[in-house]
């Protein structure tokens, strides 16, 4: 069953001579509970991509349908609605807020939807994601490791459709980056999640079921590794 449809995706930057196209009629289908990495190097339209997958950032021109949906017939409100609730979005950065403990971090996009948490839940991702004890640290209290934990942790609270990762483990070391690309592929195979991985890492992206290659903002490669 097809989870995101992509159909003819351009996005440009800047005007008339200085135009930059950062992705130029990009077309491809996910299925659902399909593990997708997208490499390339640097500049090559990859976290554009992510980006405009995840609703943060309009398309130039074409379609991302998404669940049946087309993401970007919908306005501002509906946008923010399907931000909240159809994609998980994981940076390298954690972007966790400071002041607010492991499970404010977690549950703060169900109460920014107006939605009770789901304590049973929150108590299944804080076990599988071993941070039972951890709940009322800051993440100032934490190593780099267990932030992108309550980053995973946080992404899967709302059961998204969809999870959105890019470069989740850049600022990790090997060890806490297989942890977290484990974590990953469990949430792909417990909660039958579509996942979708930017890494510069080959050895993470040959553990996903498909390679997609982007280069100068067109797909080059889009390789099944297992079905």
């Amino acid at each position: 069953m097809e989870i995101v449809k992509v159909e003819h995706l351009t996005k440009v930057y800047g005007e008339a001579n200085n135009q930059v196209y950062a992705l130029n009629d990009v077309s491809f289908s996910i299925e659902k509970g399909e593990f997708v990495a997208i490499i390339g190097p640097s500049g090559s339209g990859k976290s554009t991509l992510l980006h405009i997958l995840g609703g943060v950032d309009r398309p130039t021109s074409g379609k991302v349908i998404v669940g049946g949906t087309d993401v970007y017939a919908q306005d501002e409100e509906q946008l923010a609605i399907f931000r909240r609730r159809e994609v998980g979005l994981i940076y390298q950065f954690y972007n966790l807020i400071p002041v607010l403990n492991v499970t404010e971090n977690m549950t703060l996009p169900i109460l920014m939807d107006g939605r009770k948490e789901n304590k049973e839940r929150l108590e299944e991702l804080l076990d599988i994601l071993k941070l039972k004890g951890r709940e009322k640290h800051l993440p100032g209290e934490l190593s780099g490791g267990q932030q992108q934990r309550v980053s995973i942790g946080r992404a899967l609270m709302n059961a998204p459709a969809v999870m959105l990762a890019d470069e989740p483990t850049g600022n990790l070391d090997s060890k806490n980056s297989q942890e977290i690309v484990e974590l990953l592929k469990l949430s792909n195979r417990k909660y039958h999640q579509t996942l979708i991985v930017i890494t510069h890492d080959e050895s993470i992206a040959l553990q996903a079921d498909r390679i997609l290659a982007i280069e100068d903002g067109r797909i080059t490669r889009d390789e099944v590794i297992r079905r």
